[in-house]
């Protein structure tokens, strides 16, 4: 089998999917939540985070905040360029979406940014932080998932995301955390 004839097979499923959830009228609640989570990761809740460190974050403070603004940063480049070169519309431009109407943060679909921007923070700072690392998890992953319920993004668009995330979260964290530990 080709590639070709495999992402052919992904992007079938991907559009499934799209279709599935765009028709699917969510309760109240789990649009509420959606919302806000989506809401979450366009970028004030990571700044607050930040500020947050700096003023409570203890003596790796600097060192923490520097690991996140990197794995964000190489995040934030890497889904610019990404994009660009995709080109992929975005869900919600093909299927209209039945409830959500928010409006996207830019015009292509893959990969998420708010999706690699969740992860990348998350993996690059809450080890830093062991008592924070599960809240900011389930924070990527609620904010992942409320972009593919939003119709803001595919499942393959969220997946990229995470692994691109994760990547640059961990690879941070093991270059600044080397660095601590050095200056120590």
């Amino acid at each position: 089998m080709t590639v070709r004839a495999v992402w052919r097979q992904v992007e079938a499923k991907d559009y499934g999917l799209m279709l599935r959830v765009h028709r699917w009228l969510a309760p109240r609640p789990l649009q509420v939540l959606m919302v806000g989570a989506s809401r979450l990761g366009d970028g004030w809740l990571w700044w607050m985070l930040g500020v947050a460190l700096l003023f409570f974050g203890g003596p790796h403070r600097f060192v923490a905040i520097s690991a996140g603004a990197t794995a964000a940063g190489a995040g934030i480049l890497i889904f610019c360029g990404l994009k660009h070169a995709s080109r992929r519309r975005r869900p919600f431009e093909i299927v209209p979406h039945c409830w959500s109407t928010i409006p996207p943060p830019d015009r292509y679909s893959f990969p998420s940014g708010h999706t690699i921007t969740a992860f990348a923070l998350a993996l690059s700072i809450g080890p830093f932080y062991p008592t924070l690392m599960m809240a900011l998890l389930v924070t990527a992953v609620m904010i992942a998932a409320s972009r593919i319920m939003l119709g803001m993004h595919y499942l393959t668009d969220v997946v990229a995301g995470s692994i691109i995330g994760i990547t640059l979260g961990r690879l941070s964290f093991h270059i600044f955390r080397f660095h601590f530990f050095h200056l120590l």
